[in-house]
């Protein structure tokens, strides 16, 4: 079979859809299909496109037997909606472009239609080819919760593009039950989804010593580490974790928190402010070093605001639950996240923006030392027995198949 896949993002770029894309693509080949991606140059999380990859050129390679499409996009403030909206446009122009001459029997395309919608419509819809629509954040409600979509003008067309899309989608696939009423809403028919757990290098990602090269270097040896590795953008309201470190303050534990994003330098700000010398910043680390970031961690954290769990599940409970350690999840009672925790018995939920509430947790596993331990076993064995990249590669394998079953040019 020969597949586009049209993906904002593929490494190295940075961030969580990153690796996902490319472990997925390079599956894929693996399993004997001629996969092309297109993508944008590196540029995840701060909008800065990485210095190697500046310059208006289009880069085409292949890498691990996947020809990857590299387009140009400007190097912008992420934290501004309409700068972001350029590199969309950007990407979306140069995507048509790029894949003027591909060549595909199908599509698989990562939302949102804010990314893709242009060379969805004009490589795809246009000449007729099945695509899977792959839905990771629910659009526009994902931003209309975080307050990115205010203008209801603004949010009917984020809601037009996305349902475009939709529509001309043969299949669309789910990360989450959840997702299912809103796209509903967005004229999806039930029979049209496709529940497709997401998936983690369970190769690279695996459980480790605590004592590492990366905790000798950064003076974390001694210390109950809670970690928040990821985007600190605005859906992780991570003020809440700077709150609880103010209650843990004087008792051995540590806040790290390793990543960029749009929410970064407010919160290095008020951490400054409060004086919390139990908390510290990093940036991004190179993917090579991941397994000796997320073994650091005696727990690690996953952070959402109200109201974000019923449209998101983070990727990076994937990569926790392969690294065998525990999770304290902030998170929507009866979310996808919850319930992927809780059916995992990986860790411990707690409501979302409750600093007391995460810092009783963080108190619990410090104090039970063998509960962690265990949380962290069950964890890597759920990982590993259902979110391999081989399981996702065999499972878009039949999305895709059947995507070419029901294309009305078939």
């Amino acid at each position: 079979m020969r597949i586009l896949m049209l993906v904002p993002h593929y490494e190295p770029d940075m961030g969580p859809s990153a690796p996902l894309f490319t472990m997925l693509g390079v599956g894929l080949a693996q399993r004997g299909h001629k996969v092309t991606v297109i993508a944008a140059v590196p540029h995840y999380p701060s909008g800065q496109v990485q210095p190697e990859f500046r310059g208006w050129k289009i880069r085409d390679s292949v890498e691990q037997g996947v020809r990857v499409i590299r387009v140009p996009v400007p190097s912008l403030k992420r934290s501004n909606l309409f700068l972001r909206i350029l590199q969309f446009i950007s990407y979306q122009l140069g995507a048509v472009w790029a894949g003027r001459d591909c060549d595909f029997d199908a599509a698989l395309v990562a939302n949102p239609a804010l990314w893709v919608w242009l060379p969805f419509n004009w490589l795809i819809a246009r000449h007729h080819k099945p695509a899977v629509f792959a839905v990771f954040d629910v659009f526009p409600d994902v931003g209309i919760a975080l307050n990115i979509f205010r203008h209801k003008t603004v949010i009917k067309a984020v809601a037009r593009l996305e349902r475009s899309c939709l529509s001309r989608s043969c299949v669309v696939s789910i990360l989450s039950d959840s997702f299912r009423p809103p796209l509903r809403a967005l004229g999806v028919p039930d029979e049209k989804m496709e529940l497709t757990y997401g998936w983690v290098d369970t190769n690279l990602i695996r459980p480790m010593p605590r004592v590492n090269d990366f905790a000798r270097e950064h003076k974390l040896t001694d210390a109950f580490v809670a970690l928040y590795a990821g985007n600190l953008g605005l859906s992780q309201g991570l003020e809440t974790v700077l709150a609880a470190s103010e209650l843990m303050a004087g008792n051995g534990a540590r806040f790290l928190l390793v990543g960029d994003g749009a929410g970064r330098e407010s919160l290095v700000r008020e951490a400054a402010r409060r004086q919390l010398a139990n908390v510290q910043f990093l940036p991004f680390q190179p993917r090579i070093r991941l397994p000796e970031v997320l073994a650091t961690a005696n727990v690690s954290l996953v952070q959402l605001r109200k109201g974000i769990a019923a449209d998101s599940l983070p990727s990076k409970i994937w990569s926790i639950l392969a690294s065998g350690r525990p999770i304290v999840a902030a998170v929507d009672e009866g979310s996808d996240a919850w319930k992927l925790v809780t059916r995992a018995e990986a860790g411990i939920c707690i409501p979302p923006e409750n600093p007391s509430e995460l810092a009783k947790a963080l108190l619990t596993l410090k104090n039970n030392p063998e509960l962690a331990k265990q949380l962290g076993r069950n964890g890597r064995h759920w990982a590993e027995s259902h979110h391999s990249p081989q399981v996702a590669a065999e499972q878009f394998e039949k999305l895709l198949d059947r995507a070419i079953s029901k294309s009305p040019r078939r």
